[in-house]
C-alpha cells in the first residue's frame, strides 16, 4: 500500500472525521479526510495538466502547514517522489537539491520561497512549474511558470470534471516499492546525499515506531519539526495516515510553544537539544521564582521522582510519596506541565541521538513519560524505549519488524564500537550515487558509523559517531558527545565542548555559562 492509497481509504470510509487543524489569524481551521482528499486530488490533477509524470521529482519548500502535506500527497498520488526542503535553505542549497534530484516541479510556501525558486530557473531549464500557497505579497508577480494554489486547484477541478476516474487510476497504479521521497543528509562531510525512501520503507518504519509508542486513533499531534527531517515524515505524515492521528499545525514558527500550550496534544516530538532546552528553561524559571514557589516545585519534583522514576526503574515507590502524589500533582507538577502544553502528553518522544538520563528523569518526575527513539535517515528506526519500564542510560532494544516488511532487525558491533545492522526494508541506497551506497554496506550489513555498546539486557547505549571518538595519550578513547549531553543538563551551562587529544592523558571542557541564570543564582547568595 502507498500513502495516497491510505488517504483514499480514509476519505472513502470516514470522510467527515477530523484529519488536520491549522491556526491562522488566531482561529483554528479544521479539515476532514474528505477535505484533505479533495485538495490533494485537485493539486495532483492540476500538476498533471502541467506535465508532471510518474517517476519525476517534486520539491516542496516551506513551513509545516496543511498545504505542505497536500503537496506531498498530490505528487505521490501521481507516482512522483518528493523532496521536502528546510524553509531557511539558501538559493544555492535549493539549486543543489533541485539539480541533484532532477526536480521538475516546485511547490513553494510564500514570497520568500518563490523568490528563491524564480532565481533558479535560468540554471534549471527542466523545471515545468512553480506553485505557491500563500498569496501575501504576490499580487505583482508574473511568470509563465508561476501560479497560485488557487489557480492550480481550479485547473485540477476542471480536469476532474473531464476525467472523473483519472485520479483514482493514478492512485491505484502506485506500488509499495515506488519511491515516495528523497531525504537528504546534512552534508557535514560532503555534499548532501539523497536517501531513497519507498512507501514500503515508510510503512515499515512507521509500524516499528507504533510498536514502541502507545498510540491510539484520533490522538492529537502538533506538526512542528521540519518535514525535511525523516522523523517528521514518519510521525506526522505516515503515522498520521495509518493510525490515524489528528495533525495540527502552529500559526508560525514563533508560535509553536504558545500553540503547544493551547492545544496540549497527546503526542509531543522534539529533538534531544530541544528537550534539554526546555528542561533548562524550567530550572531557570524556578531559580527566578519566589522562595515559596521554588520550594513547592522542588518538593513536587521530589515526590514525582519517588513515584514515577521508581516505577520506571522497577522499584517500589515509598508509601508516603504515593500518598502525597495527588497533592504534588495539584500544587506543582500539573501547573508546570500546563506551562509547556504537556498536560495530555501520553506520548513524549525524543527523536535522534541520545540524551542525558537526568533530562529523562526530570520529565518523568513531572509526569511526562518521555522516551527515546533512535535511528538514522538511511536505515530507519533502530531502537527505542518500550513499555512502562526502560533503562534511561540506553536508547532501548532493537525495534520489532512486522514480518510483512522483512526479517527481524539484527545488530553487530565491530571492535571499534561501530554498529552494523540488517533486517526490515533495509537501506535502499543514495539517489544517483552507487559508489556512496556501496561505501556504507559490508557483506549485507548496513554500516551506521555510530559508536555504541550493548548492555547485558541487549539494549543499545549510544556513544557518538565513530569518527568523533578521540584517543588520549593513555591509549583510551572517549566519546565527546556522550559527556557533553550529560553536562548540558545543568541550567548554568548554555553549551559545552569537551576537549582532549593524544597529547594528554586527561579530558577538559570548554563551558559557555548561561550568564542570566548564573548571575541570578549569584545575586541570591551574595
Amino acid at each position: 500500500m502507498t500513502l495516497p492509497q491510505k488517504l483514499f481509504a480514509h476519505a472513502r470510509e470516514h470522510p467527515q472525521v477530523l484529519a488536520q487543524r491549522v491556526k491562522r489569524k488566531g482561529m483554528w481551521r479544521c479539515h476532514t479526510w474528505a477535505d484533505v482528499f479533495d485538495r490533494t486530488r485537485s493539486i495532483a490533477l492540476g500538476a498533471a495538466a502541467q506535465g508532471l509524470q510518474r517517476g519525476e521529482t517534486v520539491i516542496v519548500i516551506g513551513e509545516n502547514e496543511p498545504e505542505h502535506y497536500w503537496a506531498l500527497f498530490a505528487a505521490q498520488s501521481l507516482g512522483a517522489k518528493t523532496v521536502s526542503v528546510y524553509p531557511d535553505a539558501t538559493v544555492d542549497e535549493l539549486h543543489y537539491l533541485c539539480e541533484d534530484s532532477k526536480a521538475r516541479f516546485i511547490f513553494a510556501q510564500d514570497q520568500e520561497q518563490v523568490d528563491k525558486a524564480l532565481a533558479l530557473l535560468e540554471r534549471l531549464p527542466d523545471i515545468q512549474g512553480i506553485a505557491y500557497w500563500d498569496n501575501s505579497g504576490m499580487w505583482s508577480y508574473r511568470h509563465p511558470l508561476l501560479q497560485s494554489f488557487d489557480d492550480l486547484t481550479a485547473e485540477g477541478r476542471r480536469q476532474h470534471e473531464k476525467h472523473p476516474l483519472r485520479f483514482e487510476r493514478e492512485v491505484n497504479a502506485g506500488q509499495a516499492d515506488d519511491l515516495a521521497l528523497l531525504t537528504y543528509t546534512s552534508g557535514t562531510t560532503s555534499k548532501p546525499k539523497g536517501v531513497m525512501i519507498s512507501h514500503r520503507w515508510l510503512m515499515d518504519n512507521a509500524v516499528r515506531m507504533r510498536s514502541a509508542l502507545p498510540l491510539q486513533s484520533g490522538m492529537e499531534y502538533l506538526s512542528y519539526t521540519p518535514l525535511a527531517w525523516i522523523t517528521e515524515q514518519l510521525l506526522g505524515v505516515t503515522l498520521g495516515l495509518i493510525t490515524p492521528l489528528v495533525v495540527n499545525f502552529p500559526e508560525g514558527p514563533d508560535q509553536v510553544l504558545p500553540n503547544l500550550r493551547e492545544l496540549a496534544p497527546h503526542i509531543v516530538l522534539f529533538g534531544p537539544r530541544q528537550w534539554e532546552n526546555i528542561a533548562a528553561t524550567i530550572e531557570a524559571r524556578m531559580l527566578a521564582a519566589s522562595w515559596m514557589a521554588r520550594g513547592i516545585y522542588r518538593w513536587g519534583i521530589r515526590i514525582g521522582h519517588d513515584v514515577h522514576v521508581a516505577r520506571l526503574e522497577g522499584r517500589t515507590a515509598p508509601w508516603l510519596s504515593r500518598l502525597l502524589l495527588p497533592v504534588a500533582e495539584a500544587l506543582a507538577l500539573r501547573p508546570v506541565r500546563d506551562q509547556f502544553g504537556f498536560v495530555r502528553s501520553d506520548v513524549a518522544v525524543s527523536g535522534g541521538t541520545a540524551m542525558a538520563p537526568d533530562v529523562f528523569r526530570l520529565f518523568h518526575a513531572m509526569g511526562v513519560h518521555l522516551r527515546n527513539i533512535y535511528g538514522c535517515s538511511e536505515f530507519g528506526l533502530i531502537a527505542g524505549h518500550r513499555g512502562e519500564r526502560y533503562d534511561l542510560e540506553t536508547v532501548g532494544p532493537l525495534l520489532d519488524v512486522d514480518p510483512a516488511f522483512g526479517a527481524p532487525l539484527e545488530s553487530r558491533i565491530e571492535d571499534n564500537g561501530e554498529l552494523l545492522l540488517r533486517g526490515g526494508t533495509g537501506f535502499l541506497g543514495y539517489w544517483g550515487k552507487l559508489d556512496k551506497t556501496a561505501s556504507i554496506q559490508r557483506d549485507g550489513w548496513y554500516v551506521s558509523g555510530d559508536a555504541v555498546r550493548k548492555t547485558e539486557s541487549g539494549e543499545l547505549v549510544y556513544l557518538d559517531r565513530v569518527e568523533h571518538l578521540v584517543k588520549l595519550a593513555s591509549g583510551h578513547s572517549y566519546p565527546p558527545q556522550f559527556i557533553e549531553t550529560r553536562l548540558r543538563f545543568s541550567p548554568f551551562i548554555k553549551d559545552v565542548m569537551v576537549l582532549g587529544d593524544a597529547t594528554r592523558p586527561w579530558v577538559g571542557a570548554l563551558i559557555n555559562i548561561d550568564m542570566a541564570v548564573t548571575s541570578r543564582w549569584a545575586e541570591e547568595r551574595r
